[in-house]
C-alpha cells in the first residue's frame, strides 16, 4: 500500500498515458500499418503509458529527507570553499 501512495503520480501518469495512447491509435492510428508505434494498439498504449509516466513523474515533490541531505551537502561544500 505504501508503494501506491509514494508513486501515485507515476501510476496516474501511466493510466492517463495508456488511455491517451490507445485513443491516439483508435482515432488517428496508421492506415498503412507501416508506422512502428501506431500500427498496433498494444504498441501505442505502451508508448503512451511510458510517456505519461515520464511526464507525471516530473511533478513529484522531493521528500524531506532528500531535501535535508541536499542542504547538508551544500553547507559542507560551502564550508570547504
Amino acid at each position: 500500500m505504501n508503494f501506491f501512495i509514494k508513486n501515485k503520480l507515476l501510476l496516474i501518469g501511466l493510466a492517463v498515458g495508456a488511455a491517451g495512447g490507445y485513443l491516439y491509435y483508435y482515432y488517428i492510428g496508421c492506415v498503412s500499418g507501416t508506422c512502428p508505434i501506431t500500427s498496433r494498439p498494444l504498441n501505442s498504449t505502451i508508448y503512451g503509458a511510458v510517456m505519461g509516466g515520464l511526464v507525471f513523474s516530473i511533478f513529484k515533490s522531493e521528500t524531506k529527507s532528500n531535501s535535508k541531505n541536499k542542504e547538508q551537502a551544500n553547507e559542507s561544500a560551502n564550508n570547504n570553499s
